[in-house]
């Protein structure tokens, strides 16, 4: 909850934050001009300096002592009103008593960004989210860094992380003070702290035994007005005096509020504390540029096959660990991601690259290789792993530091960790030393990989910290608002069914519970009844379409597809979203090709249905008859129309024809190359033999060209999803 919230209101408030504190460190070098120019304010009675001052300053009407010390003498002479600063030893007028309009422009704009009580409001609202930005951030650092006592010890990791918490850690302090006195000052400002005053005070004091330092401000008696008297103000009160004796005739102590409220303007101005002043100021120049660190961190944030610039922190050469991943789809990265990050706050030096780049020679500081390698299809080798298991067999001799294999899968299926094991079998069949034995991830099971993270932590003697679990997502129960059906003609039942989103609390959108926001490509994990096995299917539509949609194969003695099946308008089942980023659609304007065939037209068609910015995208559909499981037909069309789907070519593998899209593609084998060269990302979602016979059909298509099938998949520009 911590990281969310430090991110997001950095984001939000990160120019509003620049702007006031900018302008606020500009502001904080007039306090220290301003001490360096005021003489020392000399040990005399408040008595004193009024006589002082009265004999040289003609219409002298007030005094005003500021918290550095400088006097401001206010008078009215000859029918016109003055300022001046005056030396409190000689009584000397020193000048006019003039603010530069560049500190009246600053002021304004730090205050009120020029918009009044708006701006004042707006202002208050950056000083909060910087005192949320402030707490929550040192709270992550002391976590990253392993504890409060580590909290000044050298940070490790990425430049930019580092700079990011160095500079969090060095502005912390002066940031929370300006915050909270902000907050206090602006609460004074729109008067919502209490205005009760002390009970007046009975005092024995007089005017020759206030000293000059502790005045703040004293209205002479106007001349020639009986019963007139002295007004004055301190740092302890306010009250009344004799004109004649001097003697106070009443008092009034300061509220506890008022004392805060001077408290305030010190902290957060630095008047009367000019160090004080430059070091907030210096925290305050810090704020633009860990609003610049933070946004490069997100930028960043999100790890794939695209983002090993990112992860290579350290040369393969320099690294005590080489850490490998064997990736389809993107989720191992995040793992990989997780155990980059637990690694550098251990004090490891850490390497990460695809296991397709595996190469000992490189490794000369390597005191261990850690594997991590999902599985596709029946037992293949992922995306990010092609070629591993030939480099090893052509070594001549096996890599000095030893491996740690931990194999990803799903054990519904038969090849569970199928290619895992062909790399365990492979490496001891090299003499390759192994650290511990394998383990295996079960459907990206969160305890399968703490578990084995705090085998390796003793095996290796580290304080290994891994992110914790993720706490499963509270179910809810979704609506089927409409349903189409198809493919009964073919003797293979389909279906799109739409569900109507639930309504969320105030509490689920601040505890991120419920149904948040969602992409074409997660996944909506359905609960059939009576079992606690979700199901997993891609879905069709984002949350801005206002409904979660899916497509639905029914299978002979399914559970989850027959009661699905079952469902009428109305009717609800039990679900939950898990995202699934691997899977999206990338930025930018490069064109998309889609390939699917059957119910994997789901995601594909949401993509498509998402693409309202017309980004060239073109589909390969393939279904058994174009009359009996076209589905999205409709659809598709009004698309092409509109500009959303630049082409459209469909496979019938019932009909005349008998074409499967894989031909598709060999037909249009140029037009697919032109495309991959434009940069073009590949998007396939089906069965597993579907997705077998695309593959095959790239590799021709690429053979003999720049691009690879391995490289767009190691660039994150081939992804498959796949059942």
């Amino acid at each position: 909850m911590i990281r969310p919230l430090h991110r997001w209101a950095g984001l939000a408030a990160a120019l509003l934050l620049s702007v006031t504190a900018l302008s606020g460190a500009a502001l904080s070098l007039y306090p220290a001009a301003e001490a360096l120019g005021t003489p020392p304010l000399p040990a005399i009675s408040a008595a004193d300096l009024a006589e002082r001052l009265g004999s040289t300053v003609p219409g002298l009407e007030e005094i005003r002592v500021s918290a550095s010390g400088r006097i401001t003498a206010y008078a009215f002479d000859a029918g016109s009103a003055a300022r001046w600063y005056v030396d409190g030893a000689s009584g000397e007028i020193l000048g006019p008593a003039l603010r530069s309009p560049l500190q009246l422009w600053l002021t304004n704009l730090h205050r009120a960004l020029f918009l009044g009580d708006a701006g004042r409001l707006v202002v208050a609202t950056a000083s909060l989210a910087m005192l949320i930005l402030t707490l929550s951030g040192l709270a992550l650092a002391v976590r990253r860094l392993g504890g409060i006592r580590a909290f000044f010890v050298p940070a490790r990791g990425p430049w930019r992380q580092r700079l990011h918490l160095d500079l969090g850690r060095v502005a912390a302090a002066g940031l929370a003070v300006s915050a909270l006195s902000g907050l206090w000052l602006a609460a004074d400002s729109f008067d919502l702290l209490p205005r009760t005053h002390a009970p007046a005070a009975s005092v024995t004091l007089s005017l020759a035994d206030l000293p000059a330092a502790e005045l703040r401000q004293l209205a002479l008696p106007r001349p020639g007005v009986p019963g007139d008297l002295f007004t004055l103000r301190t740092v302890a009160g306010s009250g009344h005096a004799d004109p004649l004796s001097g003697v106070l005739l009443d008092w009034t102590p300061a509220s506890a509020a008022e004392r805060l409220s001077a408290l305030a303007i010190r902290l957060h101005s630095g008047r009367g504390a000019a160090a004080l002043g430059l070091m907030l100021g210096l925290s305050a120049l810090c704020v633009p540029l860990l609003g610049l660190t933070g946004l490069v961190q997100q930028a960043g944030r999100r790890l794939g096959p695209g983002a090993l610039r990112r992860v290579r922190a350290v040369a393969p050469g320099a690294a005590d660990t080489i850490l490998l991943v064997g990736s389809e789809g993107g989720t191992t990265w995040g793992f990989a991601e997780t155990l980059r990050a637990g690694l550098v706050r251990a004090g490891c030096r850490v390497h990460v690259a695809p296991m397709a780049e595996f190469a000992p020679a490189r490794y000369l500081s390597a005191r261990q290789v850690l594997i991590l390698a999902a599985t596709s299809g029946a037992g293949d080798a992922p995306g990010s792993a092609r070629g591993f298991l030939d480099r090893l067999a052509a070594l001549p001799a096996p890599p000095a530091a030893p491996f740690a294999l931990l194999g990803f899968g799903d054990s519904s299926f038969p090849a569970f960790c199928g290619y895992a094991d062909k790399v365990a079998a492979a490496a001891r069949a090299a003499g390759w030393a192994e650290l511990m034995p394998p383990a295996r991830v079960d459907r990206q099971s969160a305890a399968d990989f703490a578990r084995w993270g705090h085998a390796l932590a003793e095996r290796l003697g580290l304080a290994l910290e891994l992110a914790p679990p993720v706490a499963p997502p509270v179910p809810q129960r979704l609506r089927l608002v409409s349903r189409r059906d198809y493919g009964a003609e073919v003797q293979a039942p389909a279906a799109i069914l739409r569900f109507a989103l639930p309504r969320r609390s105030l509490w689920q959108r601040l505890t991120g519970q419920g149904f948040d926001a969602f992409r074409a490509g997660d996944l909506l994990a359905v609960l059939p009844e009576g079992d606690t096995r979700p199901r997993y299917y891609s879905l069709a539509s984002g949350s801005e379409d206002g409904f979660a949609e899916i497509c639905v194969r029914k299978h002979p003695g399914g559970l989850c597809s027959g009661q699905l099946f079952e469902l009428s308008p109305g009717q609800t089942v039990t679900a939950f979203l898990r995202p699934n980023p691997g899977f999206h659609a990338g930025p930018g304007r490069a064109p998309l090709i889609l390939i699917g065939a059957g119910t994997g037209i789901g995601p594909l068609a949401g993509f498509v249905r998402a693409n309202r910015s017309g980004r060239p995208i073109r589909l390969y559909f393939g279904a058994r008859t174009a009359e009996s499981d076209l589905l999205y037909g409709d659809e598709l069309a009004r698309w092409m129309r509109d500009g959303r789907l630049a082409g459209l070519a469909t496979a019938f593998s019932r009909s005349a024809e008998r074409a499967y899209v894989q031909d598709l593609l060999r037909r249009d084998a140029e037009r697919v190359a032109g495309l991959i060269g434009q940069g073009a990302q590949v998007m396939v979602c089906g069965g597993r033999a579907m997705a077998a016979g695309v593959a095959e059909a790239f590799d021709e298509i690429l053979s003999g060209r720049e691009a690879s099938l391995s490289g767009l998949k190691a660039e994150g520009r081939y992804v498959e999803d796949v059942y």
